[in-house]
C-alpha cells in the first residue's frame, strides 16, 4: 500500500496534468516536430536520395533529432496517461518490482515513475561490449604482431609508421624518448620485419623472366643470412651484382 497523504497524491496528480497539457500543447504546436512533412519538402528537392548523402547531411540530422524527440514526448505521455490510471486503481506509488513504496521525493522529482530507484531498470549499467571492440585492441587497430613470433606480416603498426613518415602534428618534444631532437629521429623504431617477402632469402634469391638462371644478391639481407649460419656459400653460384640500390633498400634490417 502507498505511504502517500491524500494531499500529497493530490499534488502529483496535479503536477503530471500540468505536464501532460504541456507535452500535448509542444507536440500540436510543433506539428510533431514536423514529422507531418516528408524530408522531400524540408529539402526542396525532388528525392531524399540525392547524389551525394552529404549533400542533405544538415537536413538528415534535423530529421533524426525531431524523430527523437518526437518519440521522447510520446513516452512521456504514456508514462503519464499510466501513472493517472494507477492512481484511480489506487496503486500509484507502489513500486511495480518489489512492491514496496516509492518515497514521495522520488515521485516529487519523477511523478510518472512506476520504479523505486533500487528496481529502476535503466538504473543498471551492462558490462556487455560491442563486439567490434575485440578485433579493436591492441593499439594501431586491429593488428599488431611485434610481440608475436609466429607472426611477421604487415600489420597496423607498419601502416602508421609509412603514414607518420609523410609528417605528423608532433614535434620532437612530443615524443616518447628523451634523446629525440630532431623530426627526422621521430619514426617509431625500425620494424625487424620482412617488408615485402616472408623468409630473407626471398630478398636475395633472382630469376629472369621465365623462372630459371637462379642467381643470388649479395646485399645486406644476404649478408645477414649467411652470418647466421643459414646458407652454405659454397653451393652458390659465383655470380655478383649491382647490389648498391639494394643495399640502401634494406638497410632498415641492419
Amino acid at each position: 500500500m502507498s505511504n502517500l497523504t491524500s494531499q500529497q497524491q493530490a499534488a502529483l496528480k496535479d503536477q503530471l496534468l500540468r505536464s501532460k497539457q504541456s507535452v500535448e500543447q509542444r507536440l500540436q504546436q510543433a506539428d510533431h516536430y514536423g514529422l507531418g512533412h516528408s524530408l522531400r519538402d524540408n529539402t526542396g528537392e525532388l528525392s531524399g536520395i540525392d547524389n551525394h548523402p552529404a549533400d542533405i547531411a544538415s537536413e538528415l540530422y534535423e530529421r533524426e533529432k525531431d524523430i527523437s524527440l518526437n518519440e521522447h514526448d510520446e513516452i512521456l505521455l504514456e508514462r503519464i496517461d499510466t501513472a493517472l490510471q494507477q492512481m484511480e486503481r489506487g496503486t500509484y506509488g507502489i513500486c511495480v518490482v518489489c512492491g514496496q513504496p516509492i518515497p514521495f521525493e522520488r515521485l516529487e522529482a519523477i511523478p510518472s515513475t512506476m520504479y523505486c530507484i533500487k528496481d529502476y531498470p535503466e538504473h543498471f549499467v551492462s558490462h556487455g561490449r560491442p563486439v567490434e571492440e575485440q578485433v579493436l585492441q591492441p593499439p594501431f587497430g586491429r593488428t599488431s604482431f611485434d610481440e608475436v613470433e609466429t607472426q611477421n606480416g604487415f600489420d597496423g603498426e607498419d601502416a602508421w609508421q609509412i603514414v607518420e613518415a609523410w609528417g605528423t602534428s608532433n614535434t620532437p618534444a612530443m615524443q616518447e624518448g628523451n634523446d629525440i631532437d630532431s623530426y627526422d629521429r621521430m619514426y617509431i623504431e625500425a620494424s625487424e620485419e620482412l617488408d615485402g617477402f616472408v623468409e630473407p632469402f626471398e630478398s636475395f634469391i633472382a630469376t629472369d623472366l621465365t623462372g630459371r638462371h637462379v642467381s643470388v644478391i649479395r646485399n645486406k639481407t644476404y649478408k645477414r643470412y649467411m652470418s647466421a649460419g643459414e646458407g652454405e656459400p659454397l653451393l652458390e653460384p659465383d655470380v655478383y651484382a649491382n647490389v648498391d640500390d639494394l643495399d640502401d633498400r634494406n638497410s632498415v634490417y641492419e
